[in-house]
Parts: structure tokens; C-alpha cells; sequence
């Protein structure tokens, strides 16, 4: 049998100076048995009041830590730093017996808690105490607001290394644990974050015994010696759900974030309603993993369905790694004695090199404004503070530095008044700065998917504005210009969101597949890297002209069109944040015939597979759902490639020789 640790650190057996005790008060009286807490066991009830009779029989062998809630508070003292458990484990009993005693100048600090803070029906709030908190959560923003509560905009993941130090001192930690099992040992529940850490470093533990509690797996336990009162609490655990989300903009912001999850990831989740709405686009995925500060019953139907297995993870593969939980008595009895769940500290979960090590590590944050170079604001909206800033840090930087990793920034394009675009010139007063511009990689709107990391100033603005709302997009191009971002000469052609239901991925005679999609004003890299893979022949059987590279104006023609009158479409492999264009295809239409114009570019490498047939065909897809009568194109002679691909496009062709060309009339 395993020694297990006493109160006073030893190594003796469980349970056995529990026994002692029992034995030296059954023989001489209870003054001369040493209490959990150091002194008599006289001196303990004088503070705690009389041990009460252990109601189950789990802890008849602890019935010397039992007292009500009332008479556990009376160990604060004045000048005391109380750290109140987390989210849907705060422990309400305790923090209101706390308030109706009154103790002078103490101070509450905690995460996210759940009705720490009472409300009158006005919903202002209502304390004796100062609380110090790491998220303002819906519990904390009145009192944020009327100075009763102070933010701290700090990593919870930093937090334990601050307790140790001192550097937030925690003198009594009330928590919320369930039953003790037979050696003694309660387990945390559904929240572990910080509260080992604040435990450890505590004058005076105490804890809300809940038989409701699920005993979750992992790094959960804590030994009954380690606390000083108990305190039996028989009400169901704190229950979250997130509200429906309804709204077109956020369905398809998740449907854009589920498009960039790839089979084998590992999940980062958060508490954002986006990102937990984008789980449900992910049914069709195979071996997901978690490894999330936070899990929801979001993740329920990804069980049931099978996709979500852990079996792709780098550590702890087939395990849910988490740290809280907030969902329905559905998830907790699912977590309940389940070794599938593996609930461990903050600042492990969080771990920079763990993260890292993930396999294809995806994070989501959910953010309130975003500025043209890329800084994000996620813990202030209109000027109040508003979530925090949890531990998006270090997922940000994790995911960012996993293989196969994506670090997802994602908000509406507009405030809900659906005029103010929350895609910034500049953030407001009252926007502070939650993450750098040099971390932020993929941002998502309802309008689209821009990927900013590596990327310039001007790149950035342009990926910016095309994912703007098509109304908010000619200010912030001139507002872009006027900070010199944009060059005065470039234009803003597209005003429409950008069309995903024009992707299509199309196989090739080889049997390689390309992404199809609409071109993009942010693609002018990858088109000049496509021109400059050309030989001169075909730069000239495209160009009609000798050209050694492509000025900003030639390629703003290829890329940056209005999608009504000009259309492109790109053939791309690679991935989102790095794609590599292998042809590029367009069509300008004149509007007094109503015969649109077409051109090709093919790499070199990709040539003779079908992929100019393909381009043909999407193209002539695209024109017809537009109204275009036909294609017209212009071609040498010689250029027999470019006369047999334009006979693919029209059941009517018609040849005009024009010397050292040939007109080609395709009509539908």
C-alpha cells in the first residue's frame, strides 16, 4: 500500500494520524488531540464551531473537518487575500456566508465565477468586499463598472507562478471538491486551473463537499488533509450553456473556421460562442483530438459520432486534456470517473513546449476589433472590459508553432447595428491591445479568411478589407491610403463577400487535385510567381508582348476585379496560409456585346493534365450563371493549345483568321 501525504507534509499512511487522533480523544479528552490545522482541536471548534455528524458515510472518517458554512468563514481574518474557486465550481455557499459576515479589508481574486457577486434588479452589484479578477466575466463586469472590481489583464496560465511567488498572495482558497474516496482523497471536479496552486500556498483551506461533484480523472486529487473545514453542499453542479447561435454571420464564421480543420487535429476550444459553434461543422472529420483549457458539450456529438479519438495527438494520445469544464449535467456525468478525461493545472495544459508539440494544433479566439495591421482587441468592447485575456496567449503561440498547426482569430465584420465595422483603421480609444499584430495568422469573418502572418503592412490591409463588410470597404481603403498603407494608385474593385460557393476542387488526368476559387486581391504574390515560372513563348502567347515581370498595375489587373463584369478563378495546392497557384483564368466582359473577353496562364508543371479544360469549364459556369452570351478570345495563330480549349467551352465556335491571330467566338 502507497504512503500518502499528511498535513504536515510527512509521508505517513493514509488516514493513520487521523486514527491517532481519534484514539488519544477517545482516552484523554479532545484538548489533547492536535487539530488538522495546527493547535488543539478545542482551539479549532472555538473558531470553526463543534464538528457536526457526518451525514454520508464517505465522510464519517473526516467528521472532525465538518461545520456549516457560517462557522468555516469565521477562519478569515481582516487583511485576508480569499481565492474563490472557478466557473461552474464556485463555491456560492461559502462566498455568501463570507459576504454576510463582513470581514474588514479583504480582498476576493478568481477567474470566472459564477454569482461570486450578488445583483439587484437594476443588475448592479452588490459586495463587501474588493475583488481582484482575471476575467470579467457576466458575474464581474457591474462591478468592474462601479470600481468594486479590479481587472487584471494577465495570462491565467501565468497566474500559479505568481501565487508562488507571492507576488499574489492567497491566504485562504475556497473551493469546491466532490466526496472523498476510501484513502481520502477529494477530487477537484469540473475545475482544476489554479486551484491546486492556490491550495498549496493557502493559510486556511476551505471546501464545499459536493456528492453532485463528478470526480474527474487526471491531475485532480487533493487529500482531505490538506483541508482544514468541510462544508456539505447537496445542490447540483453549476450548469453552462451556450446560447443558440442563430445569427447568419456567426453560422458562417463557424462554418469558415470548420473549413480550416483539418482531419487529425488537435482542438483548442475556448469559451467563445463561435468556436463552439464550429465544432458542429466538423461531424465528417476523423481523429480529432482535445487539448483545451476549457471544454462544453460541444464536444458531445464529436463522441457519439466518432470523430473525435485523440488518436492522431502527440502526448497523451486518446485523451481528453483539459482544465475546467462548463457545460450540462450531460458532460459532467460523461467526465465522472472517466480516464478518457484527463483534467490537469493551468500552467500544464498550457505548457509553451507542450503546446507545440501538439499535432496540428488549432486555436480560435474570439475577438471585438481587429486594426489594418493585424492588432487585435479580445478583452474590451465599447470601452468596458469585457472576457479576458484567459490563456489565448499561449494557445495562439502554440498553435502557430504546432506542425500543421492554424491560430484562428475570428469576429463579426460589424457591430451589431450592422453599420460600424469592427475591421478597424486604427483601434479606438478604449480598444487596448489584447494580441500583437506580429502573432495574428488566420483572421475569419462572416465575408471571408485572410492570413496575415509574414505578411506586409499593404498586404495586410488589402486581406483586411476584402474580409470588411462590402459596405465598410471604400472608407477603409481610403482611410488605408491616407496612413499611407496602400499606394495611391491601387484601387478597390470588389465590393462583393467573398464567393466560397465557387470553390470547387477539381482532380486532373493525373490524378492530382487543385483547388479551384475565386481570385483574390491578397493572390498578387502567387501570380507573380506563377508569371515568372513562364517560358518567354508563352509569356508572349499570353501577354502579345515581351515582358520581363509584372509592374504592381499588371497584376492588380489579374487579381484585384469587381466579380460582376470581371471574373477569375485560380487553380491553388498548398494550403490556406501558404498557397501555391498553378493557373490562373479570367474573362473581362464588354458590355455593348455582352461577350466576355478570356485569357490562361497554366505553370508549366501542370500543363497537358486538363487544368486549362477545367478553368474553361468553371469559367463558362460562372458566366452563364451571370447572363454572358459567350467567350471571345484573341490567339497567335501558332497557339494550337489555347484554339482546341476554346472549342471545350460552347456547343457554337466560330474562327475569324486575323493574320497572326485568330478571333475565337464561343457562344452558350
Amino acid at each position: 500500500m502507497s504512503d500518502q501525504p499528511d498535513a504536515d507534509g510527512s509521508n505517513a499512511p493514509a488516514g493513520l494520524l487521523a486514527r491517532l487522533a481519534g484514539s488519544l480523544r477517545a482516552r484523554f479528552g479532545a484538548g489533547a488531540a492536535a487539530s488538522p490545522s495546527g493547535g488543539s482541536t478545542e482551539a479549532a471548534e472555538s473558531k470553526a464551531g463543534p464538528a457536526q455528524e457526518a451525514p454520508h458515510p464517505l465522510l464519517r472518517a473526516h467528521a472532525d473537518k465538518l461545520c456549516s458554512a457560517a462557522a468555516a468563514v469565521l477562519a478569515v481574518r481582516p487583511g485576508d487575500h480569499v481565492f474563490v474557486g472557478t466557473a461552474c465550481a464556485t463555491p456560492r455557499t461559502l462566498v455568501a456566508a463570507l459576504e454576510a459576515l463582513g470581514v474588514a479589508d479583504v480582498e476576493l481574486l478568481h477567474f470566472l465565477t459564477d454569482h461570486a457577486v450578488a445583483h439587484d434588479e437594476q443588475g448592479q452589484a452588490s459586495t463587501q468586499f474588493r475583488h481582484r479578477s482575471f476575467f470579467v466575466g457576466q458575474d464581474m463586469r457591474a462591478a468592474v463598472r462601479q470600481g468594486l472590481a479590479d481587472y487584471v489583464p494577465v495570462s491565467l496560465a501565468r497566474v500559479p507562478g505568481l501565487m508562488a511567488i507571492g507576488r499574489i498572495p492567497v491566504d485562504v482558497a475556497l473551493i469546491q471538491v466532490s466526496l472523498p474516496d476510501g484513502f481520502g482523497y477529494v477530487s477537484l471536479g469540473v475545475s482544476v486551473d489554479v486551484v491546486a496552486t492556490a491550495v498549496a500556498h493557502a493559510r486556511v483551506v476551505i471546501a464545499e463537499v459536493n456528492p453532485h461533484m463528478p470526480r474527474s480523472m487526471g491531475d485532480s486529487m487533493l487529500h482531505v488533509s490538506r483541508i482544514q473545514h468541510l462544508v456539505l453542499v447537496d445542490t447540483p453542479v453549476i450548469e453552462y450553456l451556450h446560447p443558440a447561435t442563430s445569427a447568419p454571420a456567426m453560422q458562417q464564421i463557424a462554418r469558415y473556421i470548420g473549413s480550416l480543420i483539418d482531419d487529425g487535429s488537435t482542438l483548442q476550444i475556448g469559451l467563445g460562442r463561435v468556436a463552439n459553434e464550429a465544432l458542429r461543422h466538423l461531424s465528417d472529420r476523423r481523429d480529432l483530438g482535445i487539448h483545451s483549457d476549457v471544454i462544453t458539450d460541444a464536444i458531445i456529438p464529436l463522441l457519439e459520432n466518432g470523430s473525435l479519438t485523440g488518436r492522431c495527438k502527440t502526448q497523451l494520445a486518446g485523451k481528453i486534456v483539459t482544465s475546467f469544464a462548463m457545460g450540462s449535467r450531460r458532460l459532467y456525468e460523461l467526465i465522472d470517473a472517466n480516464p478518457l478525461f484527463s483534467f490537469q493545472p493551468i500552467e500544464a495544459v498550457c505548457d509553451p513546449a507542450t503546446l507545440a508539440l501538439q499535432h496540428k494544433l488549432v486555436s480560435v479566439t474570439q475577438a471585438f476589433a481587429i486594426d489594418l495591421t493585424g492588432q487585435v482587441c479580445a478583452d474590451q468592447f465599447s470601452g468596458e472590459f469585457y472576457g479576458g485575456v484567459a490563456a489565448q496567449a499561449e494557445f495562439l503561440q502554440g498553435a502557430s508553432r504546432s506542425p500543421g498547426g492554424k491560430a484562428i482569430v475570428c469576429l463579426a465584420a460589424t457591430d451589431d447595428d450592422g453599420r460600424t465595422s469592427r475591421i478597424r483603421p486604427v483601434l479606438l480609444a478604449g480598444e487596448g491591445v489584447t494580441i500583437p499584430r506580429s502573432e495574428v495568422h488566420f483572421v475569419v469573418t462572416e465575408f471571408g479568411i485572410a492570413y496575415l502572418f509574414g505578411k506586409s503592412i499593404r498586404e495586410r490591409a488589402v486581406a483586411l478589407i476584402q474580409i470588411a463588410h462590402p459596405d465598410s470597404r471604400p472608407a477603409l481603403f481610403e482611410q488605408a491610403q491616407a496612413l499611407g498603407y496602400l499606394p495611391a494608385h491601387q484601387k478597390l474593385r470588389n465590393l462583393r463577400a467573398y464567393a466560397v460557393e465557387d470553390e470547387a476542387t477539381v482532380r486532373l488526368k493525373d490524378q492530382r487535385a487543385l483547388l479551384l476559387r475565386p481570385v483574390m486581391p491578397t493572390d498578387v504574390e502567387g501570380i507573380r510567381r506563377l508569371f515568372h515560372r513562364l517560358s518567354v513563348r508563352e509569356v508572349y502567347t499570353r501577354f502579345f508582348r515581351k515582358l520581363r515581370g509584372l509592374t504592381n498595375q499588371d497584376v492588380q489587373r489579374l487579381c484585384n476585379l469587381d466579380y460582376d463584369n470581371e471574373v477569375a478563378v485560380v487553380a491553388v495546392t498548398g494550403t490556406r496560409e501558404l498557397p501555391v497557384i498553378c493557373g490562373h483564368a479570367m474573362y473581362v466582359v464588354d458590355p455593348s456585346t455582352n461577350l466576355a473577353e478570356t485569357a490562361f496562364i497554366v505553370h508549366p508543371e501542370w500543363q497537358g493534365q486538363g487544368l486549362g479544360v477545367a478553368m474553361q469549364k468553371r469559367l463558362a459556369e460562372l458566366a452563364v450563371a451571370r447572363g454572358v452570351r459567350g467567350f471571345v478570345a484573341e490567339v497567335l495563330a501558332s497557339n494550337e493549345t489555347m484554339i482546341r480549349l476554346a472549342h471545350t467551352s460552347a456547343a457554337e465556335v466560330q474562327t475569324v483568321s486575323l493574320g497572326g491571330t485568330v478571333r475565337i467566338t464561343a457562344l452558350f
